[in-house]
Formats: structure tokens, C-alpha cells, sequence
């Protein structure tokens, strides 16, 4: 590899991989509305003040970072049982969510749960939810995944997880949280560089490269064992895993004679397969989701931007036209639209663009905005910013309308990736 290209390689990687700091304490700020809001009253549980935390508030505050929701402000009176209900209390509320907590000795939690139609005067759930005692924030994001489900007709993404990069000093972190950023868990840390996790489309697996013997490795590592293999440890680097929708296939980057390209694999590091080729920088590969072709980004043309190509190879296609760079591809679940990071004018927006309109829409007003993916319903993306110097996670709606801002723990983050749908 020329010393030219490999600093060219270098400096990219840099690029890709700069964070801000972020703080220990977790703190989210919601701002903006969708444009249709449904008023919503969130009724403290009976019982619940006997619990660590208060699944109420944690259902509010999932419907309210949707920007789907408005929050009703609560009458005097607090029912629990939906025949307690008097409706002219609660005239401000199309929506009316109650119910009843109970804790058993062996310490497990039981929710009698009712969602209620206040326009109508009738029950929309009524469901028993239960879990261990330290399930409380899983119990909560179920019923608000229910409450968001019946209300908006689309599937809810509460229960899902992220997972990004924590780096403090030489010490390397693979956090997997909550959707909303809490209950986070240390999956891995290493003393070398962890970059770009990857989420297998059953949820099962993690995909991420460390740098390790002196090059970048492509390893896949089993949620539930963790058990790791090196999926790719090819040549001089490899880089930015991406997974088929059918989980049977990994794209990846590998750096070697000179030239960066787009390659295929199997998760067990067999039967490799050239897609992309030439002396030219292609990376961050992502498969649509019918499987049939890959995004990614390019400076074949000069300046970076947005390509597409077949997973068989042949000649790849330029999306992108606008802004001075583009970087970080990603396919929307249905497959209609695609979300990037655009560097212009000195900083980075995240963007979308309709692959049948070719209509382009910035969502956000400029920063250090990087590594988006969508959520798995397609209604918000996640990606990495910064507020006031400091490195956050974000999230925006499709809109544009609705964003939010979490700042997580201490060290350097980034590379967020939304997890998939959960299966409950």
C-alpha cells in the first residue's frame, strides 16, 4: 500500500471515528412536536411507589420522546381500575392509561394494566403484564410499545436496544442500553480501538472491529454466550461490518494492495467474496433490506458520496450529488429512502433521500453529526452529536420535527446503532 493512500486510508478512519466526551449522569432533553398529537393521560400505578422506579413515568416518558403524544396534566382524581373512571375528569384526554401493581414475595411484578378511550368511554387493553424485580424498565417499555401500537396502528420501538462505543483513555467499552440510553450493559472492552458494531437481524449477535496484531479485525460475538470468532482478519485492515437481512452474510471493508473495497463473507470468516474493485476508497457498506444491493460511500468520483451496487457485483450507482462529502449510509426498513451524514459548509447534517423522488431533506441544523441508522419502525434515527462541546446521543424523527438529545457516560462515544425489532 502506497504511503499516499495509506495516510488517505488513515485520515478517513479518523474522520469516521472522532467523539466528544459525555457525561456520567444520563440527561435527556426532548425538543419539538409531531405535527398530530394525541393527547394522553398517564395515571400513576396503585402500588407502584413500592418499586424501585415508577413504570409510569418511564411509559411517559417513552410516549413523550415519540413527539406522538401529549402528556394530559392529571386531575385530582387518580383512578386505577377502569369502572373508577369518571370521564368528565378527564375532558382534555382523548387516551387514559391506568392500572395496578403488584409485588409477590418471591419479588416478581405484576401490572393489571387498561388503556382507555376518554372520547368514547371504553376499554381499549385491558392486559396483565408481569416480570421478575428487575425487569421494571422492561415491563414499562412493553406497555408503552402497547399504548403506542393501538393508538398510532405502526409498530413501536420502546423495547428495542442501541448499542455504540465508549472510549476513556486506552480503555474500549461495547455498550449495549435501553432505546432510551438507560440500562446500559458493558458487552465488551479491550485496551485497543472497538469501531463500527453491527447488529445481526435477529438480535443474537454483535459484529465490530477491534484493532488488534497491528491491523483492524472483523469479529462476530454471541449475545447470549459471548463467545467471538474473527469473521474477517484479512490483508492490511478490515473494516465496517454490515449484515444480511437473512443473517447468513457479512459486508465488510478490506484495506490491501493499495486500494479499499467492499467484499462479502460468511459470519464464520468463510467463503470471501469480491464486490466492489479499484484504486479507490469504498467503505461503511450497508445491505438493503430485500438483500439485492449494497450502499455505501465512495471517493471514486473525487469527493465522497453515496453509491448503490448489486450484491453480484457489476457497476455501482452515484445517489448522492449535494453537499461536499457524504458519509455513513443507511437503507430505511422499507427500503424507500436512505439516511447519511452530509459535511457542508464545516459541519455535519443528517440527511435523507427518497430513492423514487430523489427528494433530499436535511433533518438536523449542523454539528458534529455522525453514524446514523434508523429505528426499526423507520419513525426516528439515531446517531452521534454534540451539545455545548460535549458528546451525546441523539435521536430525530423523519420529520425533523421531534429530537432528543441523551448525554450517557463519562469517556469519548460513538458509532450508535439502533438494535432490531425486539421479539416479544
Amino acid at each position: 500500500m502506497s504511503k499516499i493512500k495509506s495516510l488517505r486510508y488513515f485520515y478517513w478512519l479518523v474522520l469516521c471515528c472522532v467523539s466528544l466526551p459525555a457525561y456520567a449522569v444520563l440527561d435527556i432533553e426532548i425538543t419539538g412536536a409531531g405535527e398530530h398529537q394525541i393527547p394522553i393521560a398517564v395515571v400513576p400505578f396503585a402500588g407502584e411507589k413500592k418499586l424501585a422506579q415508577s413504570i409510569s413515568s418511564i411509559v411517559a416518558a417513552d410516549l413523550a420522546r415519540s413527539g406522538l403524544f401529549k402528556l394530559v396534566k392529571l386531575a385530582d382524581k387518580l383512578p386505577h381500575e377502569p369502572q373508577e373512571v369518571v370521564y368528565s375528569d378527564w375532558l382534555g384526554a382523548d387516551a387514559l392509561s391506568l392500572g395496578t401493581i403488584e409485588v409477590k414475595p418471591s419479588g416478581r411484578i405484576t401490572v393489571k394494566f387498561s388503556l382507555l378511550d376518554a372520547v368514547r368511554q371504553s376499554e381499549l387493553i385491558g392486559q396483565t403484564v408481569s416480570g421478575k424485580g428487575t425487569e421494571i424498565r422492561e415491563i414499562a417499555h412493553h406497555i408503552a410499545d402497547l399504548i403506542f401500537e393501538k393508538l398510532t396502528g405502526d409498530p413501536s420501538v420502546f423495547s428495542t436496544h442501541i448499542v455504540y462505543v465508549n472510549r476513556q483513555d486506552s480503555a474500549n467499552k461495547l455498550v449495549v442500553a435501553d432505546s432510551d440510553g438507560y440500562g446500559e450493559k458493558i458487552f465488551f472492552s479491550a485496551n485497543s480501538n472497538i469501531m463500527s458494531p453491527a447488529w445481526s437481524p435477529d438480535g443474537n449477535y454483535l459484529a465490530y472491529v477491534v484493532f488488534e496484531q497491528d491491523h483492524a479485525v472483523v469479529y462476530v460475538q454471541s449475545m447470549l454466550t459471548r463467545q467471538r470468532i474473527a469473521a474477517a482478519n484479512f490483508a492490511e485492515s478490515d473494516s465496517a461490518p454490515a449484515w444480511s437481512p437473512d443473517g447468513r452474510q457479512l459486508a465488510f471493508v478490506l484495506t490491501k494492495d493499495g486500494s479499499s473495497n467492499i467484499y462479502l463473507v460468511q459470519p464464520d470468516g468463510s467463503e470471501l467474496q469480491q464486490i466492489t474493485s479499484g484504486d479507490q476508497i469504498d467503505t461503511e457498506p450497508h445491505f438493503a433490506p430485500d438483500g439485492q444491493h449494497l450502499i455505501f460511500a465512495s471517493d471514486r468520483g473525487g469527493s465522497v458520496q453515496i453509491y448503490q451496487v448489486s450484491v453480484d457485483g457489476g457497476e455501482a450507482e452515484r445517489l448522492t450529488f449535494e453537499g461536499g462529502n457524504n458519509y455513513s449510509p443507511h437503507y430505511s426498513p422499507d427500503g424507500k429512502s436512505f439516511v447519511y451524514s452530509s459535511w457542508r459548509d464545516g459541519k455535519f447534517y443528517i440527511v435523507t433521500e427518497d430513492f423514487q423522488t430523489k427528494q433530499v431533506t436535511v433533518l438536523t441544523g449542523g454539528g458534529w453529526e455522525r453514524n446514523p441508522s434508523f429505528a426499526p419502525n423507520g419513525k426516528l434515527i439515531l446517531f452521534a452529536a454534540e451539545e455545548n462541546g460535549h458528546g451525546v446521543l441523539a435521536t430525530i424523527s423523519i420529520d425533523g420535527r421531534v429530537k432528543q438529545k441523551m448525554s450517557t457516560q463519562t469517556g469519548e462515544i460513538f458509532d450508535p446503532m439502533w438494535g432490531p425489532q425486539s421479539k416479544q
